[in-house]
């Protein structure tokens, strides 16, 4: 086994193929691909300064260490990572990598993150950026903090609880997503996703759950959403006031009350949908 402490790295490749290495309060300075091609690695209190760090690289386990946003592109075609109380200031980290576990991380800059990966888990992790975890498969999420638009566009396989989104057009052209316990706010939520299920989730959207197929939404509240449901087939027990329903193509939908119910005959077969209203009367357009 290698040990390596408290070294300064400089220069492409620095330790390229290293294998079986152990590297404590160490920095990676300019020059790429620093442990390109290298494995079963155990880093901690380090940094990295520069592009591609971690491409090609198995079974690795990070922790208490800092990605600097100018190592971007950073962990690359990498399969078996596990970062821990870590920060990763670079955009476009983890790109077509599989076996990735995330604990208390934070990504202030994660645009464009986490793309065409699999078996991904996430647990306190803070994300602000655009495009997180597009056409990802096999997530599970606990505890985590998105601000960024379009997260898991394209996803499948996804397990999220006890979060907070505010992201616009999040879960579209996803397929297999159930979300629970969870606060999401954004534009358009879900579209052209189908089998997609919200248990116990505080939502607020404009024109949010539209043509989808399968949409279940257990004892959620809907807030300030209006338009919702166009074109989609739903199961939805709506424990709040929904501002206005519009053109569901097939299904039950309970609410508390509705503002307004917009079903067009030429557009929808209206005898497909059953829509309860428990509190007072909505208005039909």
């Amino acid at each position: 086994m290698k040990v390596m402490k408290k070294s300064v790295f400089t220069g492409e490749r620095a330790l390229f193929a290293t294998s079986g290495a152990h590297i404590y309060d160490c920095v990676f300075e300019d020059g790429e691909s620093p442990l390109k091609e290298s494995s079963d690695l155990y880093i901690m209190n380090s940094r990295f300064s520069w592009k591609y760090p971690l491409w090609y690289c198995r079974e690795v386990f990070v922790g208490s260490s800092v990605l600097d946003v100018t190592a971007r592109s950073g962990i690359w075609y990498t399969h078996g990572i596990t970062m821990e109380d870590c920060e990763i200031a670079a955009p476009k980290t983890f790109r077509r990598s599989s076996g990735i576990t995330l604990r208390d991380v934070n990504m202030p800059n994660a645009l464009e993150s986490m793309w065409s990966c699999s078996d991904i888990k996430l647990r306190n992790v803070k994300i602000n950026g655009d495009y997180f975890g597009m056409n990802s498969s096999q997530i599970e999420a606990e505890g985590l903090d998105v601000t960024g638009n379009y997260i898991f566009d394209g996803g499948r396989d996804i397990v999220v609880r006890d979060s907070r989104l505010i992201s616009k057009d999040s879960f579209w052209n996803c397929e297999n997503v159930t979300v629970y316990d969870s606060y999401i706010e954004g534009e358009y939520i879900g579209w052209n996703s189908k089998n997609v299920k919200f248990v116990n989730c505080e939502i607020s959207s404009n024109q949010g759950f539209c043509y989808m197929d399968n949409l279940v939404m257990e004892n959620c509240r809907l807030v300030d959403t209006d338009l919702a449901f166009e074109y989609s087939s739903v199961d939805a027990d709506i424990r709040s006031h929904i501002v206005s329903v519009k053109n569901p193509t097939s299904g039950r939908i309970t609410a508390e009350s509705i503002g307004e119910i917009i079903m067009e005959c030429d557009r929808v077969d209206i005898s497909r949908t059953e829509i309860t209203v428990n509190k007072g009367e909505a208005k039909i357009k």
